[in-house]
């Protein structure tokens, strides 16, 4: 079995950004094969990424980015330590969510957070798009308007949306925070968030 010194351990660390005890049990368990050691750590952290989601975050980056002196947006993103908000990992996720704000425009960071006024006029809107269809059961209505709303929430909600990144289009923004969660071994959230456009008015998202 190997030896697994406090040098394989801070490295582990410093790429996972999981604690030392579990860098040192993972790297155990492997037998010093660090790459088997990553992929452990990361096995684990999706299993209690969801556990996580209700810790407290009191740390983390304010990001920005700017595209041809046009359109900038600037997004905080909490997570729990100095020591993983430091991390390229972290700050690269900060990175991409503020180049992806700057792109895709939304108003909101989640879908609970947009008001419910918002949602009754959409509704509404909806209602009066498909009047030639009150012919259908009210459960098929239903279903309509349902499919409707969940693109707003698509086009609209920050963590709902597609991540622009996503060549495959698979991926939304909630997803990618979750597997740095499971990552880096901390809960992350998005705080706040601004947008700015050349010429507009500021849109950024409403608590």
């Amino acid at each position: 079995m190997s030896t697994i010194t406090s040098e394989m351990v801070k490295t582990l660390r410093e790429k996972t950004g999981a604690g030392m005890m579990e860098c040192k049990r993972a790297l155990a368990e492997s037998e010093g094969d660090f790459e088997k050691a990553v992929s452990l750590l990361r096995q684990k952290g999706l299993a209690s990424a969801e556990k996580k989601s209700g810790r407290i975050t009191s740390e983390g980056v304010i990001g920005s980015y700017i595209h041809m002196g046009k359109i900038g947006a600037m997004v905080e993103i909490n997570c729990e330590s100095d020591f993983v908000a430091r991390t390229d990992d972290f700050k690269e996720l900060v990175k991409d969510i503020a180049m992806h704000i700057a792109a895709a425009n939304p108003i909101y960071i989640s879908r609970d957070k947009v008001p419910s006024y918002i949602i009754e006029r959409e509704k509404e809107i909806y209602k009066a798009q498909i009047k030639d269809k009150q012919d259908k059961p009210q459960h098929i209505v239903e279903k309509i308007i349902e499919g409707k709303l969940e693109r707003f929430y698509t086009e609209t909600c920050l963590l709902d949306q597609i991540f622009i990144k996503d060549p495959e289009q698979k991926k939304r923004v909630k997803d990618l925070i979750f597997e740095h969660i499971a990552r880096l071994g901390e809960n992350i959230v998005v705080k706040r968030f601004v947008r700015f456009q050349l010429g507009e008015s500021v849109k950024n998202e409403k608590d």
